[in-house]
């Protein structure tokens, strides 16, 4: 395995530079995020908060319609697809220029999404819950996030036994990534999945080790923003994790992590631009 060379996401002809790191951030229509400052209904809402994150300076926006906090109660497709698209559609039309990724482990999901405007598929499942995922991402020829989770949302908790974490989370991702690029899919993004059937100590262990993860060939993104692992070590609530969660993307940074997901644009822009400026240059 070679180190990371990749550093470009094809987005509708268009390249994505991901040689500097890049800010996603995060907007959920649902009623039961496990943050509730990442939660908005109506469409002037999801206008106004996209606004503010592309002049903090988003990258792109992840849009979910789905919680997966766990625990979280289950979601028709149906409504889950159209939450999706109530928050794409005025987005594509009000912000052309953005970059739009659809939060979903369905397949039927992602294409109403991005039949929508969205450009990116982020799959917290990794195609282990919708046997159609990566036959429809090769199709509509998208980049896909490809993300380590166990179990459903429901079940996770209860399936973080592993025999060597990071070895066994690397040769998963490297088995479906090879899958993914007999179908034809080049433009991929790993995600480690922080949360997702892991627990605190194994998330801290994934942060030690986080640098592995360029080994597969691909940009990585991390997705820690004000989750139970901060939260529940500092003792403190989820509203209150804002300087938690910086701290830890500052140490992704360090490990080399290409997109930072996250529910506070500002202070992660930040990071990157102090992080940069101390003389870390482009990956």
């Amino acid at each position: 395995m070679l180190q990371v060379s990749k550093k470009t996401l094809n987005i509708r002809g268009t390249l994505l530079d991901l040689s500097t790191p890049l800010v996603m951030g995060i907007i959920n229509i649902t009623p039961d995020s496990f943050y509730s400052g990442s939660r908005v209904v109506s469409s002037d809402q999801i206008v106004e908060k996209a606004g503010q994150m592309v002049l903090d300076g988003a990258a792109m926006l992840d849009i979910g319609g789905y919680s997966t906090r766990p625990g979280a109660r289950d979601v028709s497709v149906g409504e889950e697809g159209d939450r999706i698209e109530s928050a794409v559609e005025p987005l594509a039309k009000y912000f052309p220029d953005l970059i739009i990724s659809v939060d979903t482990f369905r397949a039927e999901v992602a294409e109403r999404g991005i039949g929508k405007g969205a450009h990116v598929v982020n799959d917290v499942a990794g195609g282990t819950l919708d046997d159609a995922m990566f036959e429809t991402v090769a199709r509509l020829r998208v980049p896909y996030i490809l993300m380590h989770m166990r179990g459903t949302p429901q079940t996770m908790n209860q399936l973080t036994a592993y025999e060597r974490l990071v070895p066994d989370i690397l040769r998963d991702l490297r088995q479906k990534a090879a899958v993914l690029q007999s179908k034809g899919v080049g433009d991929l993004i790993i995600d480690p999945g922080f949360g997702f059937a892991k627990t605190i100590a194994q998330n801290f262990e994934l942060m030690r080790e986080l640098d592995q993860f360029k080994l597969l060939g691909y940009p990585v993104l991390v997705g820690i923003s004000r989750k139970t692992t901060i939260y529940k070590t500092l003792n403190i609530s989820p509203e209150e994790s804002l300087n938690g969660t910086t701290v830890l993307n500052t140490l992704a940074l360090e490990r080399g992590v290409s997109i930072l997901r996250v529910h506070d644009v500002k202070p992660a822009v930040e990071a990157v631009k102090l992080w940069m400026a101390a003389g870390n240059y482009p990956n």
